[in-house]
């Protein structure tokens, strides 16, 4: 059951991650999308959507820190173990309550206002509580275990795991001791990646960057007269009709 939890699950969500994402660009392009509902309701929206993007990109990057850098690294850098759990707990709080108050904004937006739930599809209201249990969970994470509680050191035990997976060597051993809600923060984290490909999260692949370094687009004022309004369809038939009706 173990090697199930923490072998056999982590490949096969990544497996479904790389297949979806592929199917869904072969056989889905025109629903490769954010889907916006922002011409529907934009009141709530304008506070809940940058709230929630900004904590999800700081939740991701902390998460990057945590599980990809070893702490080793981080001692070599000058950052000492005290500062990066000041860092790492206090970034995570303040993140975490931004991605949390986002997502409950643009959840009650999705409720009360009648345009935007008629437009709210079954995978949408599945990828809003898979969002809602991470986020709690990372929370409770957080905030209940290292803010308030007695803390625990991720970083010796599931970040070696985590990198082990893409080493093709993870130890389950190391998962069995950790507390139930990081096993079942990572566990909700790769179950998260398989759904994605299936949902409007696609479009973080499709972000705009290139408007960072395209060239400003001119606009030139029109000089001179005004050009004459093109004829219909129907007065070039009269047109043509007329001389044979006067014949």
């Amino acid at each position: 059951m173990t090697n199930l939890v923490w072998i056999v699950l982590p490949y096969l969500c990544l497996a479904v991650f790389v297949a979806g994402h592929v199917w869904r660009w072969r056989h889905d392009q025109f629903g490769w999308t954010t889907h916006t509902s922002q011409v529907l309701e934009n009141r709530i929206l304008r506070l809940g959507s940058p709230l929630f993007h900004l904590g999800a990109l700081g939740v991701v990057a902390g998460h990057a820190m945590g599980l990809v850098v070893p702490a080793s690294v981080t001692e070599k850098l000058g950052l000492s173990e005290h500062a990066y759990h000041l860092i790492a707990v206090w970034g995570g709080t303040v993140t975490g309550l931004m991605l949390t108050v986002g997502l409950v904004l643009l959840i009650i937006r999705r409720m009360v206002n009648g345009r935007v739930r008629r437009v709210t599809t079954r995978m949408d209201k599945v990828l809003y509580a898979a969002l809602a249990g991470m986020v709690a969970l990372g929370m409770v994470a957080t905030v209940g275990v290292n803010l308030l509680g007695g803390g625990y050191d991720y970083r010796e035990t599931i970040a070696v795991w985590f990198r082990g997976i893409f080493w093709f060597q993870p130890d389950p051993a190391l998962m069995s001791g950790a507390p139930l809600v990081y096993q079942l923060h990572a566990i909700g984290g790769f179950l998260f990646l398989a759904l994605w490909p299936f949902t409007r999260l696609v479009h973080v692949w499709s972000a705009p960057l290139a408007y960072l370094w395209r060239p400003y687009v001119v606009y030139r004022a029109r000089r001179g007269p005004a050009p004459s309004p093109t004829a219909s369809p129907n007065q070039v038939r009269d047109a043509a009709r007329e001389p044979s009706a006067r014949r």
